[in-house]
């Protein structure tokens, strides 16, 4: 075994969750070259990773887009021989490639049914029986090599030392803040970000907060809700849209606590070990993308209506949001400042 290509263009929380199957991946074969494809933008993310050659961003949404893209990709791929191919993308267009790549041995899901034209060897995702790091391990099933589930995520060194500056005068507890979700529902209320950023001034916490591109409205309006003096404003610390995601994730790594909801952001914070407070509403459990670790908590409230959709859609389909409307701002400070207490003893 060779050339290894790990193929997952989905979002950033997924890219996170293929680690453990990378960590195994390289542990069985050491000397073989190990390439992974993700999403374009999320590359930058797995730079540093040791176990990777190659990182490579598919702008699934760019110019890779449509069937001519995919087609160009995959003929492209074919003339690296690739040995092994894993994909646990189940989308048409990933399974077009995967099979235009002509790797001796292609591994992917057992559904959709096209699957079974695609790849050499399908396993049964399992969908309701097994975490999402636990489903990525059963593409390995084939190989009958040792797996690991404990993901580990390296980055360069530059991204720690620009968070180390950014930190360097640190006379008080640091909480992050991530207000933003790419899905809608996923978003808890703006007004009890504010409650909560008010709260923790008040308590002498810093406040660092976090916004993507083109989230920095809503940073804003978290920022307007919270109704700071002037003092008060400089104990918050507003980076939205100014970090890469390589920085992102560094800032993140050195926070003595992070608030977010179910986002790609909130995988950036477990995987490091940082104190995390995930707010999850239309999402639960038994999707399998909940984050790990001792110093993880969730916070949900129970509703016959939970989940009403893998992602989370646009618009509550009841009208209410009360999955994340009955989460108070109350009970969220409260497990914010037992991780504080604890981070700080």
């Amino acid at each position: 075994m060779t050339r290894i290509g790990i193929w997952n263009t989905a979002f950033l929380g997924d890219a996170i969750l293929t680690l453990p199957l990378i960590h195994s991946l390289s542990a069985a074969y050491p000397d073989a070259e190990l390439h992974f494809f993700v999403r374009k933008g999320v590359d930058q993310l797995f730079v540093a990773q040791p176990e990777l050659c190659t990182v490579r961003g598919f702008a699934k949404r760019g110019a890779q887009k449509g069937f001519s893209g995919a087609y160009s990709y995959g003929q492209k791929l074919a003339k690296e021989r690739f040995d092994l191919w894993i994909s646990p993308h189940t989308s048409f267009r990933s399974g077009l490639i995967s099979r235009w790549t002509s790797a001796g041995k292609r591994i992917g899901y057992s559904k959709p049914w096209f699957n079974n034209w695609f790849y050499t060897h399908t396993v049964d995702r399992a969908f309701d029986q097994f975490d999402e790091i636990e489903r990525l391990l059963r593409l390995l099933g084939p190989l009958q090599i040792p797996v690991t589930t404990k993901p580990h995520l390296v980055l360069p060194e530059e991204a720690h030392i620009t968070a180390a500056e950014t930190f360097a005068i640190r006379n008080a507890p640091l909480l992050g803040i991530h207000p933003g979700s790419t899905w809608p529902t996923k978003q808890w209320p703006l007004e009890y970000f504010s409650k909560i950023v008010r709260k923790a001034i008040n308590q002498g916490v810093k406040v660092v907060l976090f916004a993507g591109p083109g989230e920095e409205p809503l940073a804003a309006k978290v920022l307007e809700g919270a109704q700071l003096s002037p003092q008060q404003q400089d104990g918050v610390l507003n980076l939205a849209g100014q970090l890469s995601m390589t920085e992102l994730a560094a800032h993140i790594a050195a926070l003595d606590c992070y608030l977010s909801g179910d986002s790609g952001p909130m995988h950036l914070a477990w995987v490091q070990e940082t104190p995390l407070v995930a707010i999850f509403g239309p999402t639960v459990r038994k999707l399998g993308f909940f984050p790990r670790g001792k110093n993880s908590t969730v916070l949900e409230h129970t509703l016959p209506c939970r989940p009403c959709s893998l992602h989370g859609p646009k618009e509550c389909p009841e009208g209410h949001h009360d999955c994340m409307r009955k989460i108070t701002p109350e009970h969220v400070w409260a497990s914010i400042a037992q991780k504080l207490e604890q981070r700080n003893v």
